[in-house]
């Protein structure tokens, strides 16, 4: 059975990833939160990105993130967002972990840092989810359909998020960044890379809908309660911003479109037999929630997604080449840019027939 909690999927802190203990232990006293004894630390495996550590301070736990070492692509593992945006939907209903203080002086521990608190309960890495029922499954992705759609109808500007990006253009900015990001990091040419950046751009939808974007929402990145169908929180907001909605869904329903071998993918599953919904039933889910018709130009949000998570796959290859990569599985994980442009410029395809 691969579905642990997320918060017991530890590992000891080595290499790269280890930090300034004492100047977290007196930073935290700074901060009003005595305790007796020392820190216990422990990294939480199995994320990509930005470090994130389990701190137990005599009789609290808190979770720690931080940004990685070393030299970082500009605009990259951006802690303060993260901060800010889960702090801003603190009592918007969007369920979030309650963030205590966030510290920029690198100085402190070595890094960027903020301070959460720590959310017993159930993650899966597995999105068949293995060991469970087909009633739960269905119930856990009916909770992960509902929590994105109320995260796309929250009111951005009432919650003080007005400046949390541009509220239109978000396709062509985000395929100019991706693009940037992954000429920086390439290694390798990869034809179907190439394709999908000289065809997205010149094939955007004329949409400009904003909302409030988590960018990575994915089911191994929330937190459902230990025994019932119900989202504690959600987690790794480093890429949220505004942007388009439909993209931001489109990422997250991707992973019907991939299989396990490309990025942690359900295609090639007898979905029925699991409980799962098939693709349309999720969409027209949403569809519902959000008060939609239906969604045009889907494959493109597709395909855009694909180009973009071989972009961020990319990036993980050249930090795992440099040596401050956060998972020890990074380089293996990274190896992966290349099936996914390939199963972007599929996408592409079906779009021309």
């Amino acid at each position: 059975m691969s579905t642990v909690p997320h918060q017991t999927n530890t590992g000891p802190v080595g290499g790269a990833q280890q930090f300034d203990q004492d100047g977290l232990a007196a930073y935290l006293r700074d901060q009003g939160r005595p305790f007796q004894g020392p820190l216990r630390v422990e990294q939480l495996t199995g994320g990509q990105s930005n470090p994130t550590y389990l701190v137990t301070a005599g009789a609290e736990r808190y979770v720690l993130r931080c940004k990685p070492p070393g030299a970082l692509l500009p605009s990259a593992h951006a802690v303060d967002r993260e901060y800010r945006v889960m702090r801003a939907l603190a009592d918007a209903g969007v369920p979030v972990p309650q963030v205590f203080a966030l510290c920029e002086d690198p100085a402190v521990i070595g890094t960027a840092f903020f301070l959460m608190e720590y959310v017993p309960g159930r993650v899966f890495w597995d999105a068949t989810l293995p060991g469970l029922d087909p009633a739960e499954r269905s119930a856990l992705y009916d909770e992960l359909n509902r929590v994105i759609a109320l995260l796309h109808g929250i009111d951005y500007t009432a919650v003080g998020l007005a400046d949390y990006g541009r509220p239109a253009n978000y396709l062509t900015r985000q395929i100019e960044r991706w693009t940037r990001q992954y000429r920086t990091t390439e290694t390798e040419r990869i034809d179907s890379m190439e394709r999908l950046i000289q065809w997205l751009p010149a094939h955007v939808p004329d949409s400009n809908e904003t909302t409030l974007v988590h960018g990575d929402y994915r089911i191994d990145n929330v937190i459902f309660h230990p025994t019932e169908p119900r989202i504690l929180a959600v987690l790794d907001w480093e890429l949220s911003t505004l942007g388009h909605p439909l993209a931001d869904f489109a990422y997250h329903v991707m992973a019907w479109r991939v299989g396990p071998d490309e990025f942690r993918g359900i295609k090639g599953h007898d979905l029925a037999s699991l409980g799962i919904p098939d693709e349309a039933a999720y969409v027209a889910a949403y569809c519902r929630r959000t008060r939609r018709e239906a969604i045009a130009d889907w494959d493109y949000y597709l395909a855009f997604n694909m180009f973009r998570m071989a972009a961020i796959l990319q990036g993980i290859v050249a930090r795992a080449m440099q040596g401050n990569a956060t998972s020890p599985e990074a380089l293996a994980t990274g190896k992966r840019a290349r099936p996914m442009a390939e199963a972007g410029w599929r996408q592409v395809q079906h779009i021309e027939g």
